[in-house]
């Protein structure tokens, strides 16, 4: 990177910072809680439903909020979304020190956040398009890549260990304080541009919804990509909702954190050859076989691993070249879709790519507790099934963990003979 980007990128370079530090506070605080209530209730199903309620107002909803956006000034909708977030969390560390929370506390927690981030989401998107050159779309996609492998990282880390040795209540200061910087340096430091084309009399919301399905009807290319992305996500959400059952049981809540820090790593090293590689040649062969390569490789792993390095190296295979993929999803939307109609069109994308998020974690953990554990309890000792996949609740969630392996390898096919996704490279 050089003096030019520097000085150019600036602002949202501090953007991009702060934005990174309040995401690590508030997944460090979403892990916590998904230990706190395995801990709690011992159900796949039950933690499970904390990722569905975050994700159903942000689906249902995201349709609207996306042209309400695009009509609404950037940073005061960020300011005021993540504000009513942080009241939100405030009030769980008000019931946890009372002795009060409860899990429905949480769902209702979880739903409100939800709210809160369909709103936010949209306006981050095109607040980002607005402050980065276009020529630093590439390596504007790498950064965020970048941040999110940061975050996966140091999440796991960073919240088993103020949750071990501190408690919930510690994780829960550290992400207030995090807000607290990025909400005074975007208020205060982040001056956001407010778009000038397609300014003049508000067009109705239902219409101004309606125009971001219709531009995903006209450019099928784009479309395409995203059911493609949609089905990715219903696999990795059944993986998610079914990782504490698999890893608590055979290797304690200490195998959940060290497997996820594995993951953070990848993520990680596949974020800097994002930053530091060139354009690729082909975006759309790189999201298609970093894909391909991520579902045929970890679920397996995890399906007939033994052992905690065994699943840290499926955890690596996994996630190494996810930012890779990301980076040029990122870099082809912003390039292709028009800066004033972003905030619709993200919105319409968020409602039909991330659906099947909370139908994966509901699926995922209920096949978990009714299906797969209950079969694997079934076995003998000494069966075929109990030699490969292990005995009891981690048993279950280890066979469930091939299935979702046979499935995710497949459904990348497709996507790599979709003549409208290639014609994106155009």
């Amino acid at each position: 990177m050089n003096k030019t980007f520097f000085s150019e990128c600036r602002y949202i370079l501090l953007l991009w910072l702060t934005q990174a530090l309040s995401n690590l506070g508030s997944a460090m605080t979403n892990f916590a809680l998904v230990v706190w209530s395995y801990s709690q209730y011992g159900s796949a199903l039950t933690t499970a439903m904390l990722t569905v309620c975050a994700y159903a107002p942000y689906v249902v909803l995201s349709i609207f909020a996306g042209a309400l956006s695009d009509r609404w000034n950037k940073k005061r909708t960020m300011l005021v979304c993540d504000a009513l977030a942080a009241l939100c969390t405030l009030c769980v560390l008000g019931l946890l020190v009372t002795g009060n929370l409860r899990i429905w506390h949480l769902y209702l927690n979880n739903a409100l956040n939800g709210l809160m981030n369909t709103v936010q989401q949209p306006a981050s998107e095109v607040a980002v398009t607005l402050l980065t050159p276009r020529a630093h779309y590439q390596r504007m996609g790498g950064l965020q890549a970048l941040a999110r492998s940061l975050v996966s990282l140091l999440t796991p880390a960073l919240a088993t260990a103020l949750y071990t040795l501190v408690g919930l209540k510690a994780v829960i200061f550290f992400d207030l304080g995090t807000f607290t910087l990025a909400a005074v340096c975007l208020l205060f430091f982040i001056p956001i541009p407010e778009q000038t084309e397609g300014k003049g009399e508000p067009e109705p919301l239902l219409a101004a919804a309606r125009e971001g399905l219709r531009y995903l009807r006209e450019h099928r290319g784009v479309l395409d990509l995203i059911l493609f992305l949609a089905v990715i996500n219903l696999t990795a959400s059944m993986f998610e909702a079914a990782l504490p059952a698999l890893l608590i049981p055979k290797g304690g809540e200490e195998a959940l954190g060290l497997c996820q820090t594995f993951t953070g790593l990848a993520s990680l090293t596949g974020g800097l050859l994002a930053v530091a590689l060139p354009k690729p040649k082909s975006r759309v062969r790189v999201i298609c076989n970093s894909l391909l390569f991520s579902m045929s490789t970890e679920n397996f792993i995890l399906a007939l691993g033994k052992s905690l390095p065994v699943w840290c190296i499926g955890a690596v295979l996994g996630w190494l070249f996810i930012p890779l993929m990301n980076a040029g999803m990122d870099s082809l939307f912003r390039e292709t879709i028009p800066p004033e109609i972003q905030g619709r069109v993200y919105s319409a994308r968020n409602t039909l790519q991330f659906f099947t998020i909370p139908v994966g974690y509901l699926l995922g953990g209920w096949l978990v507790d009714r299906v797969f554990v209950p079969f694997m309890t079934a076995q003998a000792p000494n069966s075929l099934w109990v030699s490969l996949f292990g005995a009891g609740k981690g048993g279950g969630a280890a066979l469930f963990f091939l299935v979702i392996g046979v499935f995710g390898s497949l459904s990348c096919l497709p996507a790599r003979w979709d003549r409208h996704i290639w014609a994106l490279e155009e």
